[in-house]
């Protein structure tokens, strides 16, 4: 069996390239071992911090950066993601290691940080080359990764000295408050209204919440699997939208992407992870799964679903509001309006089934 490719960066992007004398020598006052010259690539995945692989003779480093023109510090903040995975490392083995963190600008136009490379495979839309997993194998993957979502929420925030990481206590409603103004904001003259939907969220807001550690976009792809044993979970990454919040809106994120292989052809075209696998669970099966091994049983199944289901049409519709008013000319966002009236359908099919 040929060895499925590892996860690696190309060419950095025209723009975007890093001052790499002064990241240089920035980097040897932090980590003094480092040996040889940097060679620096950058990750083509993720539309918001870029990030990079900083690799020496000794080290293999990624560090990351908001984008260009940032304006807002709170919607990329360096120091807290960093801050974060460093205070989680020791309760929760998934994290990448941290390393170091610049608040000085100068150095390369941004805040940023580095943190150990996790070398493996990252699945997104299709398996890649050499993948040869059974039918057993992926559904072995597809529970651990639904365990590693699992011991995420069992994490001890307290102990941890993560407490200070949201506001606890309201999440639900502010959840449906946020996104339902993001959607608002960024409402063309194409796609619906979505009142409905934001009513009926409001109305049906949990009455007792869970509140945990959620990373609020765990995906395949935020996943590094262990390229000799693809069943076998390294890493977990992209920590920008982690807080304490409520478990089952985490699993309701995770299943809004979850596409699976008797879904319609609206939901395969915009399949971004292979849960359409022979092997991997149905969305039902996934909820059923993780109620039994975590005892959290929803009053209503519905709510979370279509709080997931709507979070993404937001999502979309804000990357296709800047394509829509030209901020962005990259033809993959010119459909994003068609696919936020299909996943509007979908949340007014999971109101009416309501369960």
């Amino acid at each position: 069996m040929s060895t499925p490719i590892i996860d690696t960066a190309g060419a950095v992007r025209p723009g975007e390239e890093l001052d790499i004398p002064a990241l240089d020598a920035w980097l040897r006052q932090h980590l003094p071992d480092l040996q040889g010259q940097p060679e620096v690539t950058q990750y083509s995945g993720g539309a918001s911090n870029w990030t990079y692989r900083v690799a020496y003779a000794n080290e293999d480093l990624i560090l990351r950066r908001p984008p260009a023109g940032t304006k807002a510090k709170s919607a990329h903040d360096m120091g807290r993601e960093y801050r974060l995975q460093a205070a989680l490392k020791p309760v929760f083995p998934f994290v990448p290691t941290m390393r170091a963190h610049c608040e000085d600008p100068a150095v390369i136009g941004a805040e940023f940080y580095v943190m150990d490379r996790v070398s493996g495979i990252i699945l997104r839309r299709n398996p890649p080359r050499g993948w040869s997993q059974t039918p057993e194998q992926v559904r072995t993957l597809c529970l651990k990764v639904l365990d590693t979502l699992i011991a995420l929420h069992q994490v001890d925030h307290q102990a941890a000295g993560l407490a200070h990481l949201g506001a606890g206590q309201g999440y639900a409603r502010r959840q449906i408050e946020g996104w339902s103004r993001r959607y608002r904001d960024a409402r063309t003259w194409n796609v619906p209204g979505g009142e409905r939907i934001m009513d009926w969220l409001m109305a049906h807001l949990p009455r007792t919440e869970r509140i945990c550690i959620t990373h609020n976009d765990f995906r395949f792809d935020n996943l590094v699997l262990d390229a000799q044993d693809p069943t076998r979970i390294l890493g977990v990454l992209d920590w920008e939208l982690a807080t304490l919040g409520d478990p089952l809106m985490d699993l309701g994120n995770l299943l809004a992407y979850w596409v699976q292989a008797d879904d319609d052809f609206l939901a395969q075209a915009t399949r971004r992870q292979p849960t359409h696998l022979p092997g991997m669970l149905s969305r039902r099966e996934v909820v059923d799964y993780y109620v039994a091994k975590t005892g959290f049983v929803p009053e209503d199944w519905a709510f979370y679903e279509v709080y997931g289901l709507f979070r993404l049409s937001a999502i979309a519709q804000q990357i296709y509001y800047r394509y829509h008013h030209r901020q962005t000319r990259n033809p993959a966002f010119k459909n994003f309006w068609i696919f936020v009236h299909y996943l509007h359908w979908r949340c007014r099919r999971a109101m009416r089934a309501g369960r």
